[in-house]
């Protein structure tokens, strides 16, 4: 069910406006001109960025910042014995406070928000009344959202459609997570991880695979696909991956595609070959050749990426050529096996992969792009205790294509230590399967070991959604040094 959102005029404010999803929805309400506000523990770049197109940013979470909207409010709730009895007027200029399921209950600004009246929306109410307000495409799936929702932003803004951009990712073409067009067209990225995806309904409706990624929320993969079930049935128009095959037997797509000529898919592709520098294919319509596509990135995974996007494109209308040429100049989203730099031959990889399926798919496109005698040395940080512990075996069998693994300890992201897991067990596991595998419990540590184990020739890939990147300009700023020191 979603909560009605106010476009009239009434003021946004979001609790926690400088995460990837909250600030994307307040970037494009800013420049809507409706007024928008928030808080943040950590200002950064982002919420910069929102001030410098009006938005206010208050640099800590407390009751006072309400105060900002109407000073007389706090001073008439007071003699009020409840904020029903505020007068019509002064509730109307309450602002509409946006949440995401990371604010605690505990929240002091959340707590004020509640006993002043405000009404109060989850991010995901937003995104789905914007997805209600234009012609949309909202892709979801477990893994691969963030790189075909700006695939499909950028090929449709490439060919002259100007679309409106809401993804959880930030990419170079648009300078962030999300941009604002004049078209009707919206592309968004559709998260299914707390749920809330049951309450979009686009025009146009993607699902690129579907597994259990989330334990915290579900309890089985059966509940996941309840949930993409309900989403599908909001879809006018639902594209599907059919070589997953929990969207191929649970859900019925309208478009369907696949990387295996020999499936009844609507879009297929032959002449598949997967280089260091790319990927080219023959992609196939319903039986007939639409031509070559040529993309920059790397392995199958994001060859079927394109593939969802060129038949959203096929789906609007375009003709190929337009989608090829899109889809063929796309760079990747930031922290999807982005290029961080290189020194002394070390190459520097930051990619946001934290699921065994996604590590698996990332370290054979590096092991793709390795130079003969080059090692893949994979450098993880666990994100989440429930999905570390729900899938230790997976995780366990997910190295095969690193030369050396290490592991720093669990990025909690808010999840109680309940002792069952550590990343000394999950090195443990994975020691099991392969060899070598070193665990380092912190960041510095992760550091430290890196400076003194790598060596030229070596592709460091920086695996996880926690903040082990963190650790990647300072490993590089010290290799400068250090070769600046013996020159």
């Amino acid at each position: 069910m979603t909560n009605f959102v106010d476009f009239s005029g009434r003021p946004f404010h979001f609790i926690g406006i400088g995460g990837i999803g909250m600030s994307a929805l307040a970037y494009v309400l800013a420049k809507r001109q409706f007024p928008v506000s928030g808080s943040d523990l950590r200002p950064n770049h982002i919420t910069h960025k929102l001030e410098s197109i009006g938005a206010h940013i208050f640099g800590k979470q407390e009751a006072s910042n309400l105060e900002f909207f109407q000073p007389q409010v706090l001073a008439d709730s007071v003699v009020l014995n409840s904020p029903e009895e505020l007068p019509t007027d002064t509730k109307s200029k309450l602002p509409q406070v946006i949440c995401s399921t990371a604010i605690n209950t505990n929240n002091l600004e959340y707590k004020a928000v509640l006993e002043l009246g405000c009404p109060v929306l989850h991010r995901s109410d937003v995104l789905a009344a914007l997805i209600a307000d234009y012609y949309s495409i909202a892709v979801a799936g477990t893994h691969g959202k963030t790189t075909t929702s700006s695939m499909i932003g950028y090929m449709l803004l490439e060919a002259g459609l100007d679309p409106t951009i809401l993804v959880g990712g930030e990419v170079n073409a648009w300078s962030g997570n999300a941009r604002l067009g004049q078209s009707q067209y919206l592309v968004a990225e559709a998260d299914e991880s707390d749920g809330s995806l049951v309450k979009h309904a686009p025009e146009i409706g993607i699902i690129t695979n579907i597994e259990l990624d989330h334990p915290d929320h579900y309890d089985t993969l059966e509940e996941v696909i309840d949930t993409f079930q309900t989403f599908a049935k909001g879809c006018k128009t639902l594209i599907g991956s059919i070589d997953c095959a929990t969207v191929r037997d649970r859900l019925q797509p309208t478009i369907s595609y696949s990387l295996h000529s020999d499936t009844d898919a609507d879009y297929t592709v032959t002449n598949i070959d997967y280089r260091a520098d790319g990927t080219t294919a023959l992609v196939w319509e319903r039986g007939k050749a639409l031509g070559v596509l040529t993309l920059r990135l790397l392995s199958r995974h994001n060859l079927s990426n394109a593939l969802a996007a060129v038949a959203v494109g096929r789906a609007l209308g375009l003709e190929f050529g337009a989608i090829a040429k899109g889809i063929a100049t796309f760079e990747g989203a930031r922290r999807r096996f982005e290029f961080r730099g290189e020194v002394n031959g070390i190459t520097f990889i930051d990619d946001y992969a934290h699921h065994p399926s996604e590590i698996r798919v990332t370290l054979a496109a590096a092991r793709l792009q390795a130079r003969p005698g080059q090692r893949v040395v994979a450098i993880f940080q666990p994100h989440r205790y429930s999905r570390t512990l729900t899938f230790l075996e997976e995780f366990a069998e997910s190295f095969t294509h690193a030369d050396l693994v290490v592991l720093t300890d669990i990025y909690s992201a808010g999840e109680p230590n309940l002792g069952q897991i550590s990343g000394e067990r999950l090195t443990a596991e994975i020691a099991k399967q392969h060899s070598p595998v070193v665990y380092q419990p912190t960041l510095p540590a992760v550091c430290e070991y890196l400076l003194e184990t790598l060596r030229p020739g070596d592709l460091a890939l920086f695996l996880g959604a926690g903040n082990l990147n963190q650790v990647i300009p300072e490993i590089i700023t010290t290799l400068c040094e250090l070769a600046k020191a013996t020159s």
